[in-house]
């Protein structure tokens, strides 16, 4: 006989709403402590050293200087850059990506000196999670870092196929490993179109092309092996012209008459250089690039576009429609538009197009009209 009225709670009805509760408070408890169940992030970088982050970096200092902004592109943000070069902050000042994001300013560069050496004492002050140093430049630039018990990433200069692995590690790193596909495959099919229209170039047609890394302070020219740069004009179907040199050497202005080269592409890390250094020269001005007008200074956009990063494709479009007009037709000022919005979602004007291509100070090259706005 019931009691007052009480009824009877079904069995199943108090399991479900136990379970329930259960799983309410494991749901809380994922949502609520986070950290306890983030991934350890562990791969090799390319000292064939372990890297291994409890989680995904959120404190980043490239002491290597283009990587600089290829973590702000992986990233889409400044956020996670808290330290970076000198010659990477001149870019950023000098260049656009300091329009798109002008946070990017006050970023430390007392971390490094240019050359690379690090100063252990703003490095460990910015407590970094992650510190990027380059792996074929000797244990001194490696070993303060790593004795400070800061973890590192090394990574190598010289092949596209280092500059596709280090950007994919740097995004793993970084937690973005979603991010890197699009980008990798936009470099790709760049280079396999360039590629396969170069393939009807006559070796006799291919122009003997010099780049100099520096040419106000010192004048450098560099071989061709491991040298991005003569990759990236064999590329575009050119020849490097100084291909005889072991590494990158300094030489004089009547080495470079010798060599007489059918173009000369400038450096863009000199903030002063022009082209003018070539036509007004009373050595220089007498080669074959002088008097075509095919003396080219590399634009600096996000960042200077000689190094390998994040827009080498836009530089290899760009050197390809110089060195063969005819045959490289890109749009060069479209692909820079559609490359800005995916790398840093800007919409870039015509303008910001201009002073990227140094339009005012070469727009009388030779073929250069075709990069203006229409």
């Amino acid at each position: 006989m019931p009691v007052r009225g009480d009824t009877m709670v079904p069995l199943s009805l108090v399991i479900a709403t136990a379970c329930r509760r259960r799983m309410a408070a494991a749901l809380a408890a994922v949502l609520f402590a986070p950290a306890a169940f983030a991934e350890e992030i562990v791969f090799k970088d390319q000292g064939n050293r372990e890297v291994r982050l409890a989680k995904a970096a959120e404190r980043v200092v490239s002491i290597v200087i283009p990587m600089a902004s290829t973590v702000i592109a992986l990233d889409g943000s400044t956020r996670k850059l808290v330290g970076m070069n000198p010659t990477a902050k001149s870019a950023v000042v000098e260049g656009i990506l300091g329009k798109i994001f002008p946070e990017a300013k006050d970023i430390p560069s007392d971390v490094t000196a240019p050359n690379f050496v690090p100063n252990v004492e703003a490095l460990t002050a910015a407590n970094p999670d992650l510190v990027i140093q380059w792996g074929d430049r000797g244990a001194d630039i490696v070993a303060p870092i790593t004795n400070a018990g800061l973890t590192t990433m090394l990574i190598l200069y010289g092949t596209e196929e280092l500059t596709r692995d280090y950007m994919t590690m740097a995004s793993k790193a970084i937690g973005k490993p979603e991010r890197i596909g699009e980008l990798v495959e936009w470099r790709d099919r760049v280079q396999k179109d360039i590629e396969a229209k170069a393939t009807v170039i006559p070796d006799d047609k291919r122009p003997n092309v010099l780049y100099l890394g520096r040419a106000l302070s010192d004048i450098s020219a560099s071989g061709t092996k491991g040298n991005y740069n003569a990759w990236s004009i064999a590329l575009a179907g050119g020849k490097n012209a100084s291909a005889e040199l072991n590494g990158t050497v300094s030489v004089n202005k009547e080495q470079i008459a010798q060599w007489n080269p059918d173009v000369i592409f400038l450096n863009a890390f000199e903030a002063k250089l022009n082209v003018d250094w070539v036509y007004k020269d009373p050595i220089l001005s007498l080669t074959n690039a002088a008097k075509s007008k095919r003396v080219y200074r590399m634009p600096l956009g996000g960042y200077r576009w000689d190094p390998p990063n994040q827009e080498s494709p836009l530089s290899w479009m760009w050197t390809a429609n110089l060195l063969h007009p005819d045959i490289f037709k890109y749009d060069l000022r479209a692909e820079m538009k559609t490359a800005y919005k995916t790398l840093y979602n800007y919409d870039l004007t015509d303008g910001d197009i201009d002073n990227i291509l140094w339009l005012k100070d070469q727009g009388a090259s030779a073929d250069y009209a075709q990069f203006e706005a229409r």
